[in-house]
């Protein structure tokens, strides 16, 4: 396992990292537990949000009192759009986390390049956390890739982080070499495609391929934790045989797919659009039982109920035709359950 130096930060860390997002869905005992044994399996980048529910809870009560904090690297997110809610969210990661400072506070799912004076206040009141202390480094997420090349290319940011997996496009990957160039270190979200990979050998070899990406895998279980910390050990690499598979699964996932992020929810309909958009996929790719039992085929039933309002189109990060995605995967959906389509 090599190490990745997060651009002008300084910050070097082995290139596996925690993403603890799906923790939120763990009881605080299994989430303790999976903490720390990540942590002692050599993991020292964790990174959470404030919008995710109890993740950052679990991380101080994880480590708050081991004595490590010197030793690991906590990032967490804020998504305040004004100065109030930005001290309020960062005093709250704070507390939660049982720390005195955070080493990467990010904007969480930008959807424009905050900068000095746009009149926010919001890089104004990141500035001042720094000086303060309560931070150390400024960072940003965002989802779509012209905001991302804004960051990237504006010099005020420490670090991005953006979705990129074996299935980025080559503009995706001339973002990560800008970033390269421009000292601002790159964080990789969402490297198994929200559930759509499901090979993480072949995720790894491909994350493996580029030197300044730390890749932030997101990690529920404990059996999903064991198969990241192997890899410390045997690192996978880029064979012929890899290749090939990442090329037939990029022929399979080309074109718009639902990431399943979920940021476009609420919906005012009800329909649960972050599995129903991408329930063709997810039925392929991820078999389960569970998405055809009563509960679920009730759920793809909303769709019928779509108001067409265009409030998830406007709000996907991805800018994509959301009411038209869930109206083809209710269609795929009918016919699965009619068994006129085999999965």
């Amino acid at each position: 396992m090599k190490n990745v130096t997060l651009g002008k930060t300084g910050i070097t860390v082995p290139q596996n990292a925690f993403g603890a997002l799906p923790i939120q869905r763990a009881d605080k005992d299994t989430a303790v537990k999976i903490l720390r044994k990540a942590y002692e399996g050599g993991m020292n980048f964790f990174d959470t949000a404030r919008a995710y529910s109890d993740s950052e809870e679990k991380l101080g009560m994880a480590f708050g009192g081991m004595g490590v904090r010197d030793k690991m690297y906590i990032a967490t997110k804020t998504m305040a759009h004004t100065p109030e809610e930005f001290w309020e969210q960062l005093d709250t990661s704070l507390k939660l986390l049982k720390t005195d400072y955070i080493d990467i506070y990010q904007l969480h799912c930008a959807d424009k390049c905050y900068a000095p004076g746009d009149g926010t206040g919001m890089y104004e009141c990141m500035f001042k956390a720094k000086e303060q202390g309560k931070i150390r480094h400024i960072g940003i997420t965002a989802h779509k890739i012209r905001v991302a090349f804004d960051i990237a290319e504006s010099g005020l940011y420490e670090t991005l982080q953006y979705p990129f997996s074996y299935l980025s496009s080559e503009r995706e990957i001339e973002l990560v070499k800008l970033c390269e160039k421009n000292g601002v270190g790159f964080i990789a979200m969402k490297g198994l495609s929200g559930g759509l990979i499901t090979r993480s050998e072949a995720a790894m070899a491909f994350i493996s391929q580029f030197d300044n990406v730390l890749p932030i895998w997101g990690i529920q279980r404990e059996s999903e934790l064991d198969e990241w910390l192997a890899y410390f050990e045997n690192t996978p690499k880029m064979t012929g045989e890899i290749r090939e598979y990442i090329e037939s699964e990029k022929k399979e996932l080309s074109g718009e797919f639902c990431r399943g992020c979920g940021y476009c929810m609420p919906c005012p309909a009800g329909i649960l659009i972050n599995n129903c958009a991408r329930m063709s996929l997810m039925l392929r790719r991820a078999p389960s039982k569970a998405w055809l039992t009563e509960a679920m085929q009730a759920e793809m039933k909303k769709i019928e109920n779509c108001l067409n309002c265009g409030q998830c189109k406007s709000k996907c990060p991805y800018e994509l035709n959301t009411p038209e995605l869930l109206k083809k995967n209710y269609e795929d959906y009918k016919k699965v359950l009619a068994g006129e389509v085999e999965v």
